[in-house]
């Protein structure tokens, strides 16, 4: 909470938003598209645990992911709060995929808990190889949320990670576009390689995006890599598929959702989104935040109206709910909206925030549309990722930072104030209404 004397009361009908935001200037020249990441072979031994990642997995559990050339090699995560002392141990399953002429290694997915929140634990895979270590998320206010979609293995994609790793962050919420392996197994593997030491120490929870699916019609199923390699918690949130599902930590509810699979009224996405909405306690979970990766609002020539279909089934029930804040992805660009519903403004509507610009190989979109909506506050095509710490029950500090010549600049900031405070179930309930805004 910050100090009495820098609060100052608005009315609702500043939208309960306001923006402190560096505008981009006229002289500023966004930096040239950098060239793919190149990994050399590095032949490891074949039970030697590779591209370890972690997710959330349920109440105080963490599930961990590796991958093994043994297929002999256990499936076993020894875990304790000091190096080299490990206490407990877990045991999983395993997994594995074949694609045309490749052969997955052995995927390994383990399921570690109940574990201590805001704890540091260390951790070895297989019984054997580094050890690596993790911080959990806190059970309570604050919790900071790096975003960033749309990676890619590019100079920019480094940066961006660079970047990350500097947030002093809990969780990483990534709005699809992993690795942009298209087809390329092999670039799976070096994306593991290359997120590990992020994606080892601190929660990673993606949905997918369109250079996930790698379908071969009447051959090969959409996602088999990604389902194989990135299994997130729906079985433990009620989903019936892994390209969507919810998790909460602290005091947040997040809806992870999926853009490219079937989500009208009919389709069990909608349902389950219906029904996991229904449970949301905003006493227990004030935030409630929405994650997919093709945005419904966007100003940007590129994919244009993409998301509008999926905004018909599905804007109505977040509206209902009250989501506070949509991440999506998809356009390489950066875009912050005010509370918005059905196209316009509106006070009980969601901030919609675009942020597909992790440092993929296709580059920026540049094009905007001139004027811009009314309810575009901050739009910019520029590399960078996006900083969300929920401070209270009430308040966040969205930040978002272009990667501009290799140093973090923060161009976009906003303090935003949640449902909780507005108790906003209808228009009519919040108009005039005061709320309070920090700077």
């Amino acid at each position: 909470m910050l100090p009495n004397n820098l609060k100052i009361l608005l009315p609702l009908s500043a939208v309960g938003l306001l923006i402190t935001a560096v505008t981009a200037t006229g002289d500023y020249v966004r930096p040239p598209a950098r060239k793919t990441l190149h990994f050399p072979w590095d032949p490891k031994p074949s039970s030697q645990p590779q591209q370890v990642h972690i997710s959330l997995a349920g109440e105080n559990h963490i599930r961990v992911t590796w991958i093994t050339s043994n297929p002999s090699s256990p499936s076993l995560v020894e875990y304790g709060t000091s190096p080299g002392k490990y206490t407990s141990r877990g045991h999983g399953d395993t997994t594995s995929y074949s694609y045309i002429l490749y052969n997955s290694g052995t995927i390994h997915h383990t399921v570690i808990g109940p574990l201590k929140p805001n704890t540091v634990y260390y951790y070895r895979c297989g019984g054997e190889g580094a050890e690596f270590h993790f911080k959990t998320p806190p059970s309570n206010f604050p919790v900071t949320f790096a975003v960033a979609g749309d990676l890619g293995q590019t100079g920019w994609t480094k940066s961006t990670l660079d970047h990350i790793d500097l947030c002093e962050y809990d969780v990483h919420l990534l709005p699809g576009d992993l690795s942009y392996a298209d087809y390329i197994q092999r670039r799976w593997d070096t994306f593991g390689e290359l997120v590990q030491p992020l994606a080892s120490a601190r929660p990673w929870m993606v949905t997918q995006g369109n250079h996930e699916k790698e379908n071969i019609p009447f051959f090969i199923d959409g996602f088999e890599a990604y389902n194989a390699r990135w299994k997130m918690p729906y079985e433990e949130s009620g989903s019936s598929s892994n390209l969507y599902y919810s998790f909460e930590v602290a005091g947040a509810h997040v809806v992870m959702l999926g853009s490219y699979t079937d989500y009208d009224e009919n389709s069990e996405q909608y349902n389950w989104l219906k029904a996991d909405l229904s449970t949301v306690d905003r006493k227990k979970t004030p935030w409630l935040l929405a994650l997919f990766h093709v945005p419904w609002y966007n100003s940007n020539y590129a994919h244009q109206g993409a998301g509008d279909k999926m905004m018909e089934a599905m804007e109505p029930l977040l509206y209902a709910a009250g989501v506070d804040i949509v991440f999506a992805g998809h356009v390489h660009a950066y875009e912050q909206s005010k509370r918005v519903y059905n196209g316009k403004s509106d006070p009980c509507g969601a901030i919609h925030i675009t942020i597909g610009d992790g440092g993929n190989k296709e580059g920026l979109a540049h094009k905007y549309k001139d004027p811009s909506p009314e309810w575009s506050v901050f739009r910019e095509a520029s590399f960078g990722h996006g900083e969300l710490k929920i401070v209270n029950s009430t308040h966040a500090f969205w930040s978002w930072h272009r990667n501009d010549d290799d140093e973090s600049v923060r161009s976009d900031e906003a303090w935003i104030t949640s449902f909780t405070t507005t108790g906003c179930d209808t228009k009519e309930q919040t108009e005039g209404r005061e709320i309070l805004w920090y700077p």
